[in-house]
């Protein structure tokens, strides 16, 4: 009895196996591929800095497997790892197909001369940083970068009543702020308090240019109680031939 039911068994095990084989078989891809394959990839992206071929190379590896047993994960990875992409969802539609939406990477400003900031504050490169166009450039030490995108937010409020952007934002080693607006003026806020002194010279930016049609040349906000300002040079007369060339006048100014 004991012997019948150790056959029973082991013909009970050999059942299961040879059932289970070809699902397993198909799940991992062993064989039978060729009967499920994935016919359509449908991407779905903006596509301004990753092309569709892109995509389609960095998952045609993966598609050999067929449609069961194709790892998502890997087509994650696959995709996640080209320049630019940023999000990436990967789902199996029945029978043949492979639903792909990429979120590329939204960059807000260049980060030093080859890297970019994301909205988030992240920090990436890629190959082609250099061609995009029309954003501020930051420089400051890296692990300072969601400072640096406050206070250019703080900058651009204070500065927008007058139609000026904020160009670039430096911030030194030693926590020195300076900037460069659209207009080409260079701001010295200095490290101590710098939202205080920015707000400052901002609301006192109607007064100061009062009577003139030019903005300033530079400002020096690193003062406890007013500022510096300088203006462009007024324009040379028309030389007479009898007259006297003299040194130019720059008008410096403390408020």
């Amino acid at each position: 009895m004991k012997g019948a039911a150790g056959l029973r068994f082991t013909a009970w095990i050999l059942a299961l196996a040879l059932v289970a084989l070809p699902v397993v078989g198909v799940l991992e891809g062993w064989f039978a591929t060729d009967r499920w394959p994935v016919r359509q990839l449908q991407v779905h992206a903006t596509f301004r800095h990753v092309s569709a071929a892109q995509v389609r190379a960095a998952v045609a590896p993966s598609l050999d497997a067929g449609f069961f047993a194709i790892r998502l994960d890997q087509v994650r990875d696959a995709i996640a790892a080209l320049p630019w992409v940023g999000q990436v969802e990967v789902s199996k539609h029945w029978p043949d197909a492979l639903d792909i939406t990429v979120t590329e990477i939204q960059p807000v400003a260049h980060w030093g001369d080859q890297a970019l900031l994301d909205r988030d504050g992240r920090i990436f490169k890629v190959p082609d940083a250099g061609v995009v166009h029309g954003l501020p450039r930051f420089n400051a030490p890296d692990d300072r970068a969601a400072d640096v995108m406050a206070f250019y937010r703080t900058a651009e409020t204070d500065f927008a009543p007058y139609s000026l952007r904020v160009a670039a934002v430096d911030l030194s080693a030693r926590g020195s702020w300076t900037l460069l607006l659209s207009n080409g003026g260079r701001v010295v806020v200095g490290d101590e308090r710098p939202d205080q002194h920015l707000a400052r010279f901002a609301a006192a930016l109607p007064v100061l240019m009062r009577g003139r049609s030019d903005g300033f040349v530079y400002a020096d906000l690193r003062y406890s109680n007013g500022f510096a300002v300088r203006w462009p040079e007024p324009a040379a007369p028309a030389a007479s031939p009898n007259s006297t060339k003299g040194a130019p006048h720059v008008a410096d100014g403390n408020v």
